[in-house]
């Protein structure tokens, strides 16, 4: 849907474009204004103004920030399955490991969005489709990434290839935690039982 919603505003760039320079009635050409300023000793200097840009370049730039605009809408369109795993993230103050806190809050000017910041860092998040149904969200500018699971959650910094913040649990999350504690999965390494 992003795809097809920038591709045609990018098709409409070449027609805007041409329907600024398809001929319009004649305008009278513009003036420059000239002033004469207090004649010094042996010279007269004149001040010309520049003129005013005509329309036509006015409606190019016009159309061409509506462009950017509609592109900057596209990418921040989200498909219908990233909403879906927005609706799924955790928001709040989340507690992590070494005293870090993390705050998540959805962002009210882009449904789906979320800012995502903390002591020396803040980022702008859109959640992002996992085949393992991990919750991910990433600002892709500044190269970071929140990952949710069940019982915990965690900020990467992709760039520096660090961890931000590790061991972040909302209070959803502690009750996964402590149901893991208490009845721990079997192992993956453990043989089957025969038959």
């Amino acid at each position: 849907m992003k795809t097809l919603l920038a591709t045609a505003l990018i098709a409409l760039v070449p027609c805007l474009a041409l329907a600024q320079t398809a001929p319009a009635k004649p305008k009278a050409p513009a003036k420059a204004v000239v002033t004469k300023k207090a004649p010094a000793k042996n010279s007269s200097k004149a001040v010309v103004a520049k003129a005013e840009p005509s329309s036509s370049r006015v409606q190019l730039k016009s159309a061409a920030g509506q462009v950017a605009a509609g592109l900057v809408a596209a990418r921040a369109a989200l498909t219908p399955e990233e909403l879906s795993i927005a609706e799924r993230v955790h928001v709040g103050q989340i507690p992590c490991e070494l005293g870090v806190t993390v705050s998540v809050t959805a962002d009210p000017q882009a449904p789906g969005h979320f800012h995502v910041g903390g002591k020396g860092f803040r980022y702008h998040m859109a959640p992002v489709a996992t085949t393992t149904g991990t919750v991910r969200l990433e600002d892709l500018q500044a190269g970071a990434v929140w990952l949710q699971i069940a019982n915990k959650s965690m900020l990467m910094d992709q760039k520096k290839g660090q961890r931000l913040a590790d061991e972040c649990m909302s209070p959803e999350q502690l009750v996964v935690a402590a149901a893991i504690k208490k009845n721990p999965p079997p192992s993956l390494l453990d043989a089957p039982p025969a038959k």
